[in-house]
């Protein structure tokens, strides 16, 4: 899901996938008890933070981003080596799918969540692009979670994302193409086009809800509303005189390109548009 967001918006090659695996609750209290004895005997090299979480929540010391803790980190033991066979065969078969459906991923045996009710695999999608406001996005599984609320047993998974760092990240791009605000753009002049305008638009709008279309708020000549028109960046002027109104027609005009303008019914005009919004889109 996130590796198709972050494609689709054009940041994958910016972004990275860690992974780690929590094992079981009870995999994971043997190896709080092996990491309670390690940090114990390295008191002196932790942060107040640290020893706070000593006594409440051990396996976060090893999320900290002291860079004077690095070295105890490092040395610490690895929770890997703590999980039986089905955890680690059920993390095999994590990065065996993500192997076969070709999505890049780092082994982070350091990745820890702080709340009691994860299980098994966890995640986070990081950059560099951000200093340390690196985390973009984390989450993994929590089993535990429903049965902790009250409810049955249960499987289950979820993530937090941080919008304003992807706003930040998606700030980076020099790619980024200008949206379109207009599609097409209405040309009134005269005060029986200026009604049938307004009508002959809602009925576009209701025809192809995708086609942004602004009209001519301010009246003025067919000259000053085309200027008007070709500023919005429209790909159509959809022009209306009174007396294409007579006639139940209106022009469209081309606005990016040499091709003459065309008159047709108001029917016609709606199908014309739907088809070339389909190749503008």
């Amino acid at each position: 899901l996130m590796h198709r967001l972050w494609l689709k918006l054009g940041i994958r090659d910016k972004v990275r996938l860690q992974l780690n695996s929590l094992g079981t609750i009870a995999e994971r209290l043997a190896y709080r008890e092996v990491l309670v004895a390690y940090f114990q005997q390295h008191r002196e090299g932790l942060d107040e933070d640290s020893l706070r979480r000593l006594e409440t929540n051990p396996l976060r010391i090893l999320d900290s981003k002291n860079p004077e803790m690095k070295g105890i980190i490092a040395n610490a033991p690895d929770l890997m080596t703590y999980l039986g066979t089905e955890s680690l065969a059920h993390f095999k078969a994590i990065t065996t799918t993500l192997e076969d459906l070709g999505v890049a991923y780092q082994i982070n045996t350091r990745l820890v969540r702080g709340l009691d009710y994860y299980s098994l695999t966890v995640f986070e999608w990081v950059t560099d692009e951000l200093g340390s406001q690196g985390t973009i996005c984390a989450g993994g599984r929590y089993d535990g979670l429903i049965q902790q609320l009250g409810g049955k047993p249960n499987h289950a998974v979820g993530f937090a994302m941080g919008m304003e760092r992807l706003l930040a990240l998606l700030e980076t791009r020099t790619d980024i193409p200008v949206a379109r605000t207009v599609d097409a753009y209405m040309i009134r002049v005269g005060e029986k086009a200026e009604r049938e305008g307004l009508r002959f638009a809602e009925t576009i709008r209701n025809a192809i809800p995708a086609l942004k279309l602004q009209l001519s708020a301010d009246g003025g000549s067919f000259k000053n509303q085309f200027k008007k028109a070709d500023k919005t960046g429209a790909e159509f002027a959809i022009i209306i005189g009174d007396d294409e109104v007579d006639r139940g027609e209106v022009g469209v005009k081309c606005l990016r390109n040499d091709l003459a303008q065309q008159t047709m019914p108001q029917t016609q005009a709606i199908s014309f548009l739907q088809q070339q919004l389909l190749q503008i889109v």
